[in-house]
């Protein structure tokens, strides 16, 4: 499916003919499809999600991505000192922990990318100290960039493994000096011994807002460093304009938006509907969902903390009174409790939005015992290369008739 204009539609032809060429693509692993075409690998999802979800619904074309190239506005990396003390930095090498040194990336943001190599560059020649992993002491651990397209700003967060970093200033000055369109930097110490990029401590800030804003659908966003926003601006509008167009409010719906983020869902979906209520766990996606919610003065929208289940649960206990509940939930899907509350509360509509299209499938057998029957489903290439695909489906409650 493309978009409605002729250069739109000429732009699309051209994107299915590119091919992914990154060499470090076999160690890396981040891109399932290097060496395909964009059509070949965006044909072979489609099919993944139709043969897993058509048992349930009809499964509508594919909404493929104009730009399939540098897209990703969320991009992170770590670093490590070599014995000549070349300092290199890159993604992790699939199933492991070895570093892959890379110039550039195919997927992610082109100043982003510049950003992480000039950080290593710097921390190089300031002899500034690295973490080791090995031995868990360091300075210099990774660097988590994010960029809004919409509006141009820059969030850097330089990742340490302790209290103090030698030549903090003097690296925080060099790389605003070579790079002035950041427009936040930031310094988070994580201590941890697992794969997550943030430390659970307090994110300190050297210079700007310590947020960047976004905007999609017209809407203004407040993003921080662990908060969750689609990476994909582009598609991300086609991802909602899609999933309000397939539920078909009428206007007058009371709705639960679960695992909502920073509210990006909510509120875009907000102007669609008489009242909805976003559930989110992160307590800084939560914040930031709550300003939004303030910058974007939207009357019918509020948010709750909370874990979606939990909350849901709650909900129902209540006999509370929903007409669609949203749910954008990980990779990993929902859970067996969560759709058991839907099932209790009762809503005659589910927005279901997965990345994911086998826990997908396996909740919609659940959300089936439940009453729940798919309707409609529609893939969209929000992650061009990548083995994920986001897909909308919409779920509608059925009376099922029991023989006497």
């Amino acid at each position: 499916m493309a978009s409605g204009t002729e250069n739109d539609k000429e732009r699309l032809l051209k994107s299915f003919g590119i091919r992914n060429t990154c060499p470090a693509a076999k160690k890396c692993g981040g891109c399932s499809y290097a060496g395909k075409t964009y059509f070949e690998q965006a044909s072979s999802k489609f099919n993944r999600v139709k043969r897993l979800i058509s048992p349930f619904c009809e499964v509508l074309p594919i909404y493929y991505c104009e730009s399939p190239l540098f897209y990703r506005n969320k991009v992170h990396s770590a670093f490590k000192r070599l014995k000549n003390g070349h300092v290199i930095c890159g993604p992790y090498e699939a199933g492991s922990h070895r570093i892959v040194e890379v110039d550039s990336c195919r997927i992610e943001n082109k100043t982003a990318s510049a950003i992480i190599r000039d950080c290593a560059e710097i921390a190089e020649r300031l002899k500034i100290s690295i973490y080791d992993e090995v031995r868990g002491i360091g300075g210099l651990r990774r660097v988590l960039v994010r960029t809004a397209d919409a509006t141009g700003e820059v969030m850097v967060v330089l990742v340490i493994g302790s209290n103090m970093l030698k030549n903090r200033k003097k690296f925080s000055d060099e790389l605003l000096k070579l790079h002035p369109e950041i427009t936040t930097l930031l310094i988070n110490v994580n201590r941890r011994h697992d794969s997550m990029i943030l430390g659970s401590g307090q994110v300190t800030k050297i210079t700007g807002k310590g947020y960047i804003t976004d905007i999609i659908l017209g809407k203004s966003f407040r993003v921080s460093a662990d908060s969750f926003m689609q990476s994909n601006h582009e598609m991300a509008e086609i991802l909602y304009s899609e999933a309000i167009r397939l539920a078909d409010f009428k206007g007058t719906e009371v709705c639960i938006d679960t695992y909502c983020g920073t509210g990006s869902t909510t509120l875009s979906f907000a102007g669609a509907v008489k009242s909805i209520t976003g559930v989110e766990i992160n307590e800084s996606a939560y914040m930031d969902a709550c300003t939004n919610k303030t910058l974007n003065k939207t009357d019918n929208a509020e948010f709750v903390l909370a874990d979606a289940t939990d909350y849901m649960e709650r909900l129902a206990s209540k006999g509370a009174s929903v007409d669609c509940v949203i749910l954008d939930p990980t990779r990993a899907g929902t859970t067996a409790r969560f759709v058991r509350a839907c099932g209790k509360l009762a809503p005659p509509k589910i927005v279901y939005i997965s990345c994911c299209p086998e826990t997908l499938a396996r909740d919609l057998k659940i959300f089936r015992a439940q009453n729940y029957e798919a309707v409609v489903a529609e893939p969209v290439e929000m992650f061009p290369w990548t083995d994920k695909i986001e897909t909308i489906v919409i779920l509608s409650r059925v009376n099922k008739v029991t023989k006497e």
